[in-house]
């Protein structure tokens, strides 16, 4: 059975596409209809290697626990890279909102004020865009606010602070610079309090990697003295089981500990 699933394996890795064919099977799809959680077949080929190691390692079960830690790693890089642009995203945000403050002050129309993106971040441009356009034309500037935010979720809290700050502004006629540098400042607080937090973070971080290693560490250790804690997980169902068991509690780990890590970070 092992053997025919490395067959298996192997003949799905030969019938994958090169790089040029997936480019111009690529072409003929719609831009439109392509949905954006779409991956080109090479994305899935560390997965699949993982899980064809993980086979010839340790069985059936070896090749289900390789599959979970592919997973449970991917999930890991893709929440810290959110993680980064949420906190550049923020930082060119407030960099925006505190330039509109300073050119209200100095007297400018707030469609300028708000049309003046070029001089921001591209993040902070990308987010700011609709209501830009949406000021040029003398739309609803807070509606447009929030259109923006709809495509950057990592920042919608703070586009929200931005939309309120503009509609109460259009609806009592409090001093839209007022505002504006209220939320600057704020949120100019919020992203060095964040970045504060997340620095402190770097020791629990490391220690729950260290924490997550250790079971890797043990079955390393365990075959150096001449335990064979391999040949035990390799050999029969109990064996198999337990590896799959140890590893998706071990995956359940990481993924409660990087929660609990987030929420303490404050938005």
């Amino acid at each position: 059975m092992v053997t025919a699933s490395c067959a298996a394996l192997a003949a799905a890795l030969l019938c994958l596409p090169p790089p040029a064919a997936v480019g111009r099977l690529g072409a003929l799809r719609p831009h439109t209809a392509r949905p954006r959680s779409w991956r080109a077949p090479g994305a899935a080929l560390p997965v699949v290697a993982g899980g064809a190691i993980g086979l010839l390692v340790a069985g059936p079960g070896g090749a289900i626990a390789s599959l979970l830690v592919a997973a449970t790693v991917r999930r890991h890089r893709a929440a810290r890279r959110t993680e980064t642009a949420a906190a550049d995203t923020a930082v060119e945000l407030a960099s925006a909102i505190s330039r509109m403050a300073d050119e209200l002050a100095a007297g400018a129309h707030p469609a300028t004020a708000l049309g003046g993106t070029s001089a921001d971040g591209p993040r902070a441009r990308a987010v700011l865009a609709p209501a830009a356009a949406a000021g040029g034309l003398g739309d609803d500037v807070p509606a447009a606010l929030r259109r923006g935010a709809g495509e950057h979720p990592e920042v919608t809290a703070e586009v929200e602070r931005l939309a309120a700050a503009w509609a109460l502004s259009e609806r009592s006629g409090v001093p839209l610079a007022e505002l504006l540098s209220g939320a600057a400042a704020d949120l100019g607080w919020r992203v060095r309090f964040a970045a504060r937090v997340r620095a402190e973070l770097a020791g629990p971080r490391a220690t729950a990697l260290v924490l997550t290693a250790l079971p890797a560490l043990g079955l390393a250790l365990g075959q150096l003295v001449g335990a064979d804690p391999l040949g035990v997980l390799r050999s029969g169902l109990l064996g198999q089981a337990l590896l799959v068991v140890g590893v998706a509690l071990a995956a359940a780990g990481v993924a409660w500990t990087e929660q609990i890590l987030r929420s303490a970070v404050p938005r």
